[in-house]
């Protein structure tokens, strides 16, 4: 595992118990999954690389476009679903036939593989990466190379 890896999975558990709140980014007081995003980037690699938008809870969905998948190609490095590595990025399909709005941060790979979001009613939390969310899985990136 890189040093920038060990970086972002320990910053991105430092979130866990901060409370879900839609489009906020501090830890210990809200954050939704983006927001966790964002929060790890800025601990990680500094100033963030673009400002968000307001954004609704059904983003996206009324006009289809895959808005945060266009994000996440603009400033994170694409990799194969498969090709999985502490620290990266999953991008979640919720229901079949929807856009895909929900990240997270791979925690622990192999057998055990966890991952770490905010999940809407929920606090920031380290899930296991079970079958039914593995399947949710449309995408998988990693943080570009930092300081």
């Amino acid at each position: 595992m890189s040093e920038q890896a060990q970086k972002i999975v320990a910053a991105a558990r430092g979130w866990i118990g901060t409370p879900y709140r839609h489009q906020a980014s501090c830890r210990g007081a809200g954050s939704d999954c983006l927001g966790l995003l964002r929060g790890v980037w800025r601990e990680v690699l500094g100033e963030e690389p673009q400002k968000i938008p307001a954004y609704s809870m059904d983003w996206s969905e009324p006009s289809r476009v895959e808005a945060l998948w266009q994000g996440a190609e603009r400033h994170l490095v694409a990799k194969k679903t498969e090709d999985e590595a502490i620290g990266d990025v999953l991008l979640f399909r919720m229901r079949e036939g929807a856009v895909a709005k929900h990240l997270g941060l791979a925690g622990q790979i192999g057998p055990k593989a966890t991952f770490i979001h905010a999940y809407s009613g929920h606090a920031v939390m380290e899930s296991p990466l079970s079958a039914p969310w593995k399947r949710r899985i449309v995408a998988r990136f990693r943080f570009p190379e930092g300081s």
